[in-house]
């Protein structure tokens, strides 16, 4: 099994959704995060002072899905995030060792 991080931009966050649903994904976690890359920010003038916005609004997907859906599930990510633009985001792929569904017990596929 893998954990799947992606940071995307908050816009795209219902298409990415919609599209996971579709691929068989059958849970996931959002959170909303900030954080920035290359784009290193941008500058803004709010009431005529100028001040440096350097920790862009992003969105954090945490998905567990078994090996052989790993590179379909990434596949459906980039699709439905990209935009084309700095800022796009970033996906990590983590081992995951154990999972316990707390409800029943289940452990490991049958808990995703």
């Amino acid at each position: 099994m893998k954990k799947i991080e992606a940071i995307i931009k908050p816009f795209k966050l219902d298409a990415v959704k919609e599209a996971l649903t579709q691929h068989g994904v059958k849970g996931l976690t959002v959170s909303e995060v900030k954080g920035y890359g290359r784009q290193k920010g941008h500058t803004e003038i709010y009431r005529g002072a100028e001040y440096i916005v350097d920790f862009l609004p992003k969105v954090k997907i945490e998905i567990v899905v078994s090996d052989d859906m790993v590179e379909g599930t990434l596949e459906v990510i980039v699709e439905n995030a990209k935009t084309g633009k700095i800022g796009d985001g970033k996906i990590f792929v983590y081992d995951i060792e154990k999972v316990v569904r707390i409800r029943t017990g289940e452990v490991d596929d049958e808990a995703v």
